[in-house]
């Protein structure tokens, strides 16, 4: 099983995909290595090749670079975040027309986060409605209690990515689904980029659930509907040294998971800039 440091830094990346490179897991491992890290988090794009030979393939590399993960992140194919809109009618579970494939592919992803030794994986998945009665919702329940049951005969854990709801509206839905490895990975930036609550209020609410974090930044949305913007980490509305302060306070003690979705040369300079502000911050 992987281990590390408290508070560790780490960085998310990506099996490859719109934010990830089209290079092999040896080359992608070694552009993380080369950032001075040595943990984070895989995200898994839609067309990732996840059977045996691929699971083989990120296993070499990952033994072999030294980098152990926390959290495999799923993603499907058909997702887009190009407005709210848009994030509510394609991302996660919610969509019904989606919703057999995608769950099919997530067994598969927790069977290669398996295959990696990796205790969790975690996904976006998509706006929970606030009526419990919502058919959406209803499907969306038990999808989840299968998953998580599938899960847990691999000793994982699943956690819900943060931002598309208020919190308040995510720790109903833990509870409802009632299942005990079903987690949170906390964004503070989501919960800016979306408009959905401050985040230091949010996690007060959801950090009984809390296994894994990412730390991003972003401003607030100028106008309804639209999305806040992105931002380098430390130059947003998150407010880093609190956030940091905020989960010591709490108690998390897991790796402090770099997310900056950009790609390219700007990328680089952005992550090695955010190790450095969050190597400062954890040590305060």
């Amino acid at each position: 099983m992987a281990e590390w440091e408290p508070l560790q830094v780490g960085v998310m990346f990506w099996t490859g995909g719109v934010l990830g490179v089209d290079a092999s897991p040896a080359e992608i491992t070694a552009m993380v290595k080369s950032l001075g890290v040595s943990c984070g988090q895989l995200g898994v794009h839609g067309q990732a090749d996840i059977g045996p030979d691929g699971s083989a393939a990120w296993k070499d590399a990952l033994e072999s670079s030294g980098i152990a993960l926390n959290t495999v992140f799923a993603a499907f194919d058909g997702e887009s975040y190009a407005d709210i809109p848009t994030v509510e009618k394609t991302v996660g579970y919610i969509p019904a027309n989606t919703r057999q494939e995608r769950e099919h592919r997530t067994r598969e992803i927790s069977d290669f986060a398996h295959s990696l030794g990796v205790p969790g994986i975690a996904a976006h998945i998509g706006f929970v409605p606030e009526d419990h009665g919502d058919p959406g919702y209803i499907a969306v329940r038990g999808m989840m209690r299968r998953l998580c049951d599938y899960c847990s005969v691999h000793g994982q854990t699943f956690a819900l990515e943060t931002g598309q709801e208020p919190a308040t509206v995510l720790r109903e839905f833990i509870s409802d689904v009632d299942r005990s490895n079903l987690k949170v990975n906390f964004d503070p930036a989501n919960m800016i980029l979306y408009g959905s609550g401050e985040p230091l209020a949010a996690l007060d609410v959801v950090h009984p659930w809390l296994v894994s974090v990412h730390c991003k930044d972003g401003t607030w949305p100028k106008e309804e509907g639209a999305f806040g913007e992105e931002t380098p980490l430390g130059e947003g509305d998150v407010g880093m040294a609190d956030y940091v302060a905020k989960l010591k306070a709490v108690g998390y003690t897991g790796p402090l998971t770099i997310e900056r979705e950009i790609t390219g040369e700007a990328q680089r300079g952005d992550i090695l800039r955010a190790i450095a502000l969050l190597e400062q911050l954890r040590a305060a």
